[in-house]
């Protein structure tokens, strides 16, 4: 990290990440990547696009993140927030623009290619089997692996000890907070080159909120990028690298986290003055 005051987040466990990638595509589905060799480890670049036929809603949107780095998208309600980071991990159709991860163009890649090239999401809702355990999720996460998943599970416990705890309960049975780590831990499995979290503190409570941004300092320490969505803007950017403002699916601010806590525009408009 470049910013001093994180220079001691976490373990630095990088055995968590895995630089090559998961698997690799099948075939049949949008196209194929290509080397695209240069700029960020992962950016949706110039991005123009809507769902299906419908109205564009991403209008020249750029968002990136390099490794180690915690970039967080946050703007108000109906901004394009969530939409950016579909398009990004392949979910809506880009009438112009390009999805380019560690040196490949992916754009027409589908979102299950994009996770053996190493994406990992987290939607918002969703994002658990309720009836299933702890366990069961996590190993659900697993499932594009061939390789011993015994360490990449231990190291999810380290990260989130409750889910430890509760690792034969079911994962429906668990609070709103424990349910996101399960999410979180689940995308984990995958052995990630980049981890992309949509509002993942929608509906917790501000300590669950707290914890959950220790949990993800904790990721982006071992080297996995983290590009996440985020409703709790100001605390979002306390704990970001880099942010970028949307407003009406477009960058209306960009820069470090700090730099746009201090803006008195973004501070009036997004942060309540």
């Amino acid at each position: 990290m470049s910013d001093p005051l994180h220079d001691d987040r976490g373990n630095r466990d990088r055995s968590i990440t895995n630089p090559a990638g998961q698997g690799s595509p099948l075939p049949g589905y949008h196209g194929t990547a290509k080397p695209a060799p240069g700029g960020p480890f992962l950016i949706g670049d110039a991005m123009t696009g809507g769902y299906g036929r419908g109205a564009d809603i991403l209008h020249s949107c750029t968002i990136a993140v390099e490794r180690g780095e915690i970039a967080v998208i946050v703007g108000p309600n109906g901004a394009g927030k969530s939409t950016a980071m579909k398009a990004v991990f392949g979910m809506l159709d880009l009438r112009e623009g390009a999805v380019r991860l560690d040196g490949e163009d992916i754009s027409r890649l589908s979102p299950q290619d994009r996770v053996k090239k190493g994406m990992g999401f987290v939607p918002q809702t969703s994002n658990i089997f309720t009836s299933m355990s702890v366990e069961e999720n996590l190993e659900m996460g697993a499932f594009i692996r061939e390789d011993d998943i015994s360490g990449t599970m231990a190291q999810v416990y380290d990260l989130f000890p409750i889910l430890k705890e509760k690792r034969r309960q079911p994962a429906g049975e668990l609070s709103g907070g424990q349910r996101q780590q399960v999410a979180v831990g689940r995308a984990l499995m995958t052995k990630p080159k980049v981890l992309m979290l949509d509002e993942p503190t929608a509906g917790v409570s501000p300590i669950v909120m707290d914890e959950l941004f220790d949990r993800i300092i904790e990721v982006a320490r071992t080297g996995i990028p983290i590009l996440m969505v985020e409703q709790n803007a100001r605390q979002a950017l306390e704990i970001a690298d880099k942010g970028y403002v949307l407003v009406q699916g477009r960058n209306a601010h960009t820069g470090t986290g700090k730099e746009l806590l201090a803006d008195p525009e973004v501070r009036q408009s997004f942060l309540g003055g």
